[in-house]
């Protein structure tokens, strides 16, 4: 029976509860054990919350058996990212800084999964403060890919994704600056969606770059991850940059994945040298893929996506410079040094040396240098005149065709270690993803089989216009159902047996 619900999808336990086939303890025991069993060779988890979920997971089944009717995803655990916050819940953002803190307030999205009946399990690992590529800048040590535990799980949201492929949570919650829902989604051979920019709120999200920023549903399947974004999407009044306006039926399109006379655009510049020829190869089967499912399939130039990993990398730690200043030593949060003798700017460099890792610094510098007179323009005008570059692009490209496809990373997951004394290769992870979050449109990624070379996932990225998060999904759906018919399964059944016990 554990196996049965731990390999479940969140449809079909979200039915089977509310058919009280199961119960939502029963389910929350089911992955809370998996979590204890497995979750040291993982580390994908940051803190579990085990005392809370069972409190909520009984409110449920009281609210069920009392005849309440509650939405699709009632009693159904949940896996959040620790940049959530969560009332009375610790949430770190995986940094020293915030050891301990446990926010008197909860973030809306949060909210929403709480008052949805989801089941939240507790807080996962990321790269400090969303810094990074493979989680691997965490404080908290390194999540690992349950496909080989010797590789990343991605970054900045590695621990949701990991979560997700080591069966210990079937939804999980994460955000995308530059791909960190898409990419380690790519990776584990799981699904991510990032909605159009105002699509999800980010009220009570830790912020990295405020215009970059947008919180996401990660889950194994494509109408897991549409029920997911249906019950945390929509207008907040505590989100300034919150778009009033209905979700996109997305739900709708992840069960129809009909795209008999959709256009699909390859995106020319998101190819060749520096791609794998295994992630190139699943890509061409995958675009063949949607091509037989009815697609017509063209190929789109975007000359200006070229310039995307340079401008991102000003403008983010920019933002990010501006953002972290919060962390004082003042208000909240860690504070060194301070026993009478020191000033007030002694205190705060001390403690932003001891709470801050080597990457959030340099992201902090780096912004500093990019905003300071005398570079503004060169450096930070410059780069925004490339984001409008980047958007003319996608504006062109979607008079043309309905959606963009690439692939979602130019290499499958690396070995832990291998690129943390190069930053700039870690940078290229994200090559693909940056396009999005520049722009401010939708994307997802999509597990579309194995490289070759290393038997690791690939995934395929889909990105629509802004608003038209339903495209991604249909798309999405289109291809999972080709390759589940062809491969007998969705890509996580493959390592099903190597992380629940029969």
């Amino acid at each position: 029976m554990t196996a049965d619900i731990l390999t479940a999808t969140a449809a079909d336990l979200g039915r089977r509860i509310a058919a009280r086939e199961l119960t939502a303890v029963e389910v929350t025991e089911a992955f809370l054990a998996q979590i204890e069993r497995v979750d040291g060779d993982v580390h994908a988890f940051l803190h579990v919350d085990a005392e809370g979920a069972r409190a909520q997971a009984a409110a449920v089944d009281a609210r069920l058996d009392a005849g309440e009717e509650l939405g699709p995803l009632a009693g159904v655990p949940i896996a959040v990212k620790d940049l959530f916050c969560q009332a009375g819940v610790p949430t770190t953002a995986a940094s020293k800084i915030l050891e301990g803190w446990r926010p008197p307030y909860s973030a809306t999205i949060v909210q929403r999964v709480l008052d949805a009946g989801l089941v939240v399990l507790g807080k996962t690992n990321l790269d400090e403060f969303a810094m990074g590529s493979s989680t691997e800048t965490s404080a908290y040590g390194t999540t690992r890919n349950p496909w080989d535990l010797d590789r990343i799980p991605g970054g900045s949201g590695g621990g949701s994704a990991a979560a997700l492929a080591a069966f210990q949570a079937p939804l999980a919650l994460g955000t995308d600056t530059g791909g960190s829902i898409r990419q380690p989604g790519a990776v584990t051979g799981t699904v991510g969606v990032k909605p159009t920019y105002g699509g999800a709120s980010r009220y009570g999200v830790i912020a990295m770059a405020s215009s970059l920023d947008q919180p996401g549903p990660c889950a194994r399947t494509v109408l897991d991850a549409a029920l997911l974004h249906e019950v945390i999407c929509g207008h907040d009044p505590m989100d300034s940059t919150s778009i009033d306006a209905p979700v996109p039926p997305v739900v709708e399109a992840a069960r129809s994945g009909d795209i008999a006379g959709m256009r699909i655009g390859v995106v020319k510049e998101l190819g060749g040298e520096g791609y794998e020829p295994g992630v190139e190869l699943r890509f061409r089967e995958a675009v063949a893929a949607l091509e037989a499912a009815g697609a017509e399939v063209v190929e789109v130039s975007c000359p200006h996506f070229t310039y995307a990993l340079g401008a991102y990398y000003l403008i983010m730690p920019s933002e990010v410079s501006s953002n972290m200043a919060r962390y004082d030593a003042m208000r909240y949060g860690l504070r060194s040094g301070d026993d009478g003798t020191r000033s007030t700017e002694e205190v705060m460099n001390l403690t932003r040396a001891e709470g801050l890792g080597a990457e959030v610094k340099r992201r902090i510098i780096i912004g500093t240098h990019a905003l300071s007179s005398g570079y503004y323009d060169a450096y930070y005008g410059s780069a925004q005149k490339v984001r409008t570059l980047i958007s003319r692009d996608f504006d062109a490209a979607f008079e043309q065709v309905d959606v963009l496809v690439s692939p979602a990373t130019p290499t499958t997951a690396f070995l832990v270690g291998e690129k943390l004394s190069d930053p700039l290769a870690m940078y290229k992870s994200d090559l693909c993803t940056i396009p999005s979050n520049m722009a401010g449109n939708t994307a997802g990624s999509f597990p579309c089989g194995v490289a070759p070379e290393d038997g690791m996932p690939v995934g395929l990225q889909v990105m629509a216009p802004p608003q038209a998060d339903d495209r991604v999904y249909r798309v999405g759906a289109a291809l999972e159902r080709a390759l589940a018919e062809r491969d007998g399964g969705v890509l996580t059944d493959r390592i099903a047996e190597r992380w629940v016990e029969a």
